[in-house]
């Protein structure tokens, strides 16, 4: 069956259709995923919100017609759930392995902090500190926290999540406009 009427097929609401795709491209993405080191578990539930983003998109209107194969497709979407996943995974070690008794003071660890930081990192946090609180915000929620451009739309009460991926475009040029 060609692609346009499986996207048809889905649209309506066709179980056999949804079935044969599922099961199509069930076993080649677990053998795409595993190079990921992540559980079989994990990468069923990945292949599943895959295959549930795909038929949601179709039944939203958001995917009309595709420009790659439902293949390619499905892989993206389950290979940004994969990154963002392992993303989230090592900021929480990274967080979790962080004990409070390390530490004498929190003053102590601010001074040590500061000596610790190369000449660049300390211009990186001079000019993020010349930024916006939205842009600060923007920055922190991505790249320290790890949230997705869909969380922190959600986080921050924002309409769309293209609006933040502009914004958060617009904070790290001047971020870099600010180091110069």
């Amino acid at each position: 069956m060609k692609e346009h009427l499986i996207l048809e097929e889905l649209k309506k609401g066709n179980n056999m259709v949804l079935e044969k795709v599922y099961l199509d491209y069930k076993k080649p993405f677990f053998n795409y995923a595993k190079k990921f080191t992540l559980s079989e578990e994990d990468i069923l539930d990945i292949y599943q919100d895959a295959i549930l983003a795909f038929i949601e998109n179709i039944k939203t209107g958001k995917l009309v017609r595709l420009n790659s194969s439902i293949k390619t497709y499905l892989f993206s979407i389950g290979k940004y759930v994969i990154y963002n996943k392992i993303k989230k995974e090592n900021t929480l070690q990274i967080v979790n392995s962080f004990k409070e008794s390390d530490l004498k003071t929190a003053k102590e660890h601010e001074v040590l902090f500061l000596q610790e930081l190369t000449d660049e990192q300390q211009l990186l946090k001079k000019s993020f500190g010349l930024l916006g609180k939205k842009c600060q915000q923007i920055l922190t929620l991505f790249y320290f926290r790890g949230f997705n451009l869909e969380e922190i739309t959600a986080h921050l009460g924002y309409n769309h999540k293209n609006v933040v991926k502009s914004q958060k475009s617009r904070c790290l040029k001047s971020l870099k406009d600010k180091m110069i």
